[in-house]
């Protein structure tokens, strides 16, 4: 009887400790995402628009440093192209040196394959292709639909949200009402939509709206994630990193510390301008000019200019632009600035900053065209 019960209790703690053992294994797993892309793409996005690599490629470094393993799957399947993008950048670098990455873009999954119950989060990536085959997926629908239900983190990033506006839950709703979000706005869309975006079948904040979403955005291409929950939406290219980064979160981790890119420190220095002013600004430019991205500052001033309906937004972009000038040879700046600087009311000022454009420029159109409006 007593060999009877120890050979019984020997088993059951045999049974206890192989189910602790597969529960430790099961816990050691990496948690599993999914990242959606476009399969639109040919030609670097010459002939047809695809996804954007700088979006894959950061948020793919963030969650493989965070500990996820990352599948790619696109509607069709199969190996997908990239728009255009800078190979030397180094995220780039890193996503195009590692075997993982490029085998997963060269035979992607497609979305009717790929099964909800495998991840723990699912991260649409943006590109002006996700807008032509992303939205009308069903399969894709039904997948980001069933990783929600069991709990799992939805994200996507600029033209990404649009994989999002037809997604319903079990009882009909749409995921997104009722949900803050972002993504690509319209007043980016208006500036950057370029050829591809008179044929999109709708404009992502539109719809978007429709849906009963709370629409939230930033300044002109300032970096914006919203976080809803386990709902995280990214506004605009340069939200990509903290768009992974509350990917990591939601999924119950903290971030590991990174160093981040330059784009990112340049868009951190540009938010702290109003606390900081621009002299303070202008002084960590010039002790560090190659730490950041100054003809994107002077760009984002540029472009803020070209949707500024106010003296405080024109002012803001002067700002921006007189910040890159030393930096950032390029006519166009300072006609810019000149610009603004007649939209303040100092016409003096603004005629004699194109004088000097045109004496260097003189066929330069824009400065022309600014000179005739001062003179009219």
């Amino acid at each position: 009887m007593m060999r009877s019960l120890f050979f019984a209790a020997a088993f059951c703690v045999g049974a206890t400790l192989a189910t602790a053992a597969a529960a430790v294994a099961a816990d050691a797993a990496p948690p599993r995402a999914l990242f959606v892309v476009s399969g639109e793409g040919k030609d670097a996005g010459k002939t047809r628009p695809g996804f954007e690599m700088d979006e894959f490629a950061q948020a793919w470094a963030i969650l493989r440093d965070n500990g996820f393993a990352i599948d790619v799957a696109s509607p069709r399947g199969g190996a997908v192209e990239a728009d255009k993008y800078d190979a030397a950048l180094p995220f780039n670098v890193r996503v195009l040196g590692d075997a993982d990455a490029t085998r997963a873009l060269a035979a992607t999954l497609s979305t009717g394959e790929a099964k909800a119950s495998d991840y723990a989060a699912v991260v649409v990536i943006g590109g002006k292709g996700a807008m032509f085959d992303l939205p009308g997926d069903r399969a894709l629908q039904s997948l980001i639909a069933g990783i929600w239900t069991q709990g799992g983190v939805v994200a996507a990033v600029c033209h990404g949200p649009a994989a999002l506006v037809d997604v319903r839950l079990a009882d009909g709703t749409p995921l997104v009402a009722g949900k803050a979000l972002t993504g690509f706005t319209n007043e980016e869309e208006q500036l950057f939509g370029k050829r591809w975006a008179a044929s999109f079948p709708f404009l992502i904040e539109d719809r978007m709206r429709e849906r009963g979403a709370r629409w939230q955005e930033a300044p002109l291409m300032m970096p914006k994630v919203v976080v809803d929950g386990r709902l995280v939406t990214g506004q605009n290219p340069y939200s990509t990193p903290a768009l992974a980064e509350a990917v990591v979160s939601a999924s119950g981790r903290t971030p590991v510390a990174r160093t981040p890119w330059r784009d990112e420190a340049t868009m951190t220095l540009v938010e702290s301008l109003p606390a900081r002013g621009e002299s303070a600004v202008a002084a960590e430019l010039a002790r560090d000019p190659k730490a950041y991205h100054v003809d994107l500052i002077g760009l984002l001033g540029y472009y803020r200019l070209k949707v500024a309906a106010d003296d405080t937004v024109v002012r803001d972009a002067r700002t921006l632009m007189q910040l890159a000038r030393p930096y950032m040879d390029a006519p166009q700046l300072r006609v810019g600035i000149a610009e603004a600087t007649w939209r303040l009311g100092d016409t003096p000022a603004a005629r004699a900053l194109v004088g000097e454009v045109l004496e260097a420029h003189p066929d330069l159109d824009e400065a022309r065209q600014l000179l005739a409006r001062l003179d009219g």
